[in-house]
């Protein structure tokens, strides 16, 4: 080689490495997901003086999820468990990284707090409720929310009923007209104020059914202070989103009686928890299936949405089966069937 091609293998390189650097800090409005891992419980829960003898265990599963760049976009093409979102399926119009993890954080709150009342209540433990309203979060653009409501509102009234819930508020909105205004009174600042709210159509992206009104609140949440007797800490700091609901009742509901109802085994699973105890979707079904055989469960508890086509449920037999897994798929639509399957199963037989 001689020393006036030394330098244009210089330029080259250079050159090529530019570009993979480009691809790699380029980031394509999608979302990359692939299969996470299982994570003990009885790791991130504590029930004060709660039972602590669990010969098995119970398990949330994740999902790796971040946004996708030029290699992640083609690795997503070589494994059906590696999955791509457009950006706006996940995120709403506008919504900033910072904005799109905290709400991913404020679902998983709600969801701790809804397993921890089903649990208690369940347990026949104390719990203790204060209502501060209804959050108001975000807005869709265009629509009468965002000319009169604030980031940080607190609704406590829609014309002259009390609000306690964020599914009361949306009950007294039903069946409005876009001629229609409601009445609400809003604190704001510690300041009282009556404000009036009026409906619209939806912008036509959102494709919602064209004689469909609303206001124009993005997800509002109910403002509370529950607190619970004896005390329950849960550490999730690195984990969002609403999907580990079912596993956090199972866990906590197991510190609270006395009797063990893992029954030795290893129980993985994933479903949304409601505080009236209902199991819901989540995303990643089947890429949490192959978290969950990799940690060596014995049992998934998949959220079956009353054997809807395409439920969780069934997303997770076809991954369970396409991976050869010897666990064991249970569909799962209440807590109260969660329990009723693991109280009809016997002790596992130590090997």
């Amino acid at each position: 080689m001689n020393q006036k091609q030394q330098p244009v293998l210089k330029k080259r390189w250079i050159v090529l490495f530019a570009i993979l650097l480009f691809l790699h800090f380029y980031q394509l409005p999608f979302y990359y997901s692939q299969p996470g891992h299982a994570k003990h419980l009885d790791t991130v829960i504590n029930v004060e003086e709660g039972y602590e003898k669990e010969e098995g265990s119970f398990m949330l599963t994740t999902i790796r999820m971040g946004k996708a760049n030029a290699f992640f976009y083609v690795w997503a093409q070589l494994s059906p468990y590696r999955h791509l979102y457009p950006e706006k399926q996940l995120r709403y119009e506008d919504e900033t990284d910072e904005e799109y993890q905290h709400r991913q954080l404020m679902m998983m709150n709600d969801s701790q707090e809804n397993a921890k009342i089903v649990a208690y209540e369940k347990a026949g433990k104390g719990v203790q409720y204060e209502y501060r309203g209804v959050v108001v979060s975000s807005f869709i653009e265009g629509m009468p929310a965002a000319e009169v409501l604030e980031p940080g509102d607190r609704i406590l009234e829609v014309d002259g009923t009390e609000v306690r819930t964020a599914e009361r508020f949306m009950t007294l909105l039903e069946g409005k007209t876009a001629e229609d205004q409601v009445e609400l009174l809003v604190l704001r600042d510690k300041k009282q104020l009556t404000i009036d709210l009026g409906f619209s159509s939806f912008p036509e992206d959102l494709e919602v059914e064209d004689d469909r009104v609303g206001v124009g609140i993005r997800a509002p949440m109910t403002d509370r202070e529950v607190t619970f007797e004896p005390n329950v800490e849960i550490d999730t700091s690195e984990i969002g989103g609403p999907s580990a609901g079912l596993m956090f009742t199972l866990e906590i509901y197991n510190q609270l009686v006395e009797e063990d109802i893992t029954k030795g085994y290893e129980i993985a699973g994933t479903g949304t928890m409601s505080e009236n105890g209902e199991v819901g979707r989540i995303g990643g079904a089947s890429q949490k299936i192959v978290a969950a055989h990799k940690a060596g469960a014995d049992f998934f508890f998949a959220p079956n949405e009353k054997g809807v086509e395409n439920s969780n449920y069934q997303e997770a037999i076809v991954a369970a089966k396409d991976i050869k897994t010897t666990m064991k798929v249970i569909p799962i639509d209440t807590f109260e069937d969660a329990l009723t399957y693991l109280q009809e199963l016997p002790e596992k037989k130590s090997k």
